[in-house]
């Protein structure tokens, strides 16, 4: 049962799933975290794969970047494949002086200057905002390894490169922890169908301090994160 973007199989994918962009952190992930790995689907390169983490089946799917790339391939996860828990793990650009680069966001809600839930919500404004159980898993799971979390909103934004120099000083003075590009959209989806959804990121590098981190220290950041998504699932689901 392919869809036009996902070649697997009814029943290849796990009903939990975490959501990197890039599908070869997928492959890092399912390769380095999971058990009884095997891939399911490699359309377009977009990685997927479904294996085990703690006796909970689990898959890990690359979405690429952007709401437009991510929306499409969580609609056909839920849709098609029966997903209902979906975290999005990935890095996003700190906006907050309280939030430094290393730092972990859980992201209560998302912003947006996307009008994808405009139209899903009949030109008005939608409060696109997070699971409240797998939020608050993901906060105890955090907690349990000592990472430095801050719960909060953030902005995703359809340009990366924006003409407006000033826009990180708005997004601050709103209160936004960081931005990125995908979470408004996949909550927006997740309401629409009804199933739930997290957003977990790592602050890679901070816009308005001007501070990044080495591509070491990212990779080693991207898998701590992973493992605070997947304890998540285990203790949501149990």
């Amino acid at each position: 049962m392919a869809t036009p973007h996902i070649s697997a199989e009814p029943g290849d994918f796990a009903e939990a799933i975490l959501l990197p962009g890039d599908p070869l952190r997928a492959a890092r992930i399912a390769e380095s975290l999971l058990d009884d790995v095997r891939q399911v689907t490699a359309v377009r390169n977009m990685l997927g794969f479904t294996g085990v983490y703690q006796g909970m089946p689990v898959s890990v799917m690359g979405t690429g970047m952007g709401i437009p790339s991510s929306s499409i391939y969580a609609t056909e996860l839920i849709r098609d494949y029966g997903v209902k828990r979906l975290i999005r793990v990935g890095t996003a650009g700190g906006v907050s002086d309280d939030v430094n680069v290393g730092d972990v966001v859980l992201a209560i809600g998302a912003a947006t200057d996307s009008l994808v839930n405009r139209v899903r919500y009949n030109n008005w404004d939608f409060a696109a905002t997070a699971d409240y159980g797998l939020l608050s898993a993901a906060v105890a799971a955090a907690a349990a390894v000592g990472a430095t979390v801050h719960v909060g909103n953030i902005h995703s934004g359809d340009l990366f490169y924006s003409p407006d120099p000033d826009v990180a000083e708005h997004w601050n003075r709103m209160g936004i922890l960081a931005v990125e590009m995908e979470s408004a959209g996949l909550y927006g989806i997740a309401a629409e169908e009804r199933v739930r959804a997290l957003t977990i990121a790592t602050i890679s590098d901070h816009i308005r301090k001007g501070e990044h981190t080495s591509s070491d220290e990212r990779e080693r950041g991207f898998t701590a994160m992973a493992t605070i998504a997947l304890d998540a699932l285990v203790a949501d689901g149990s």
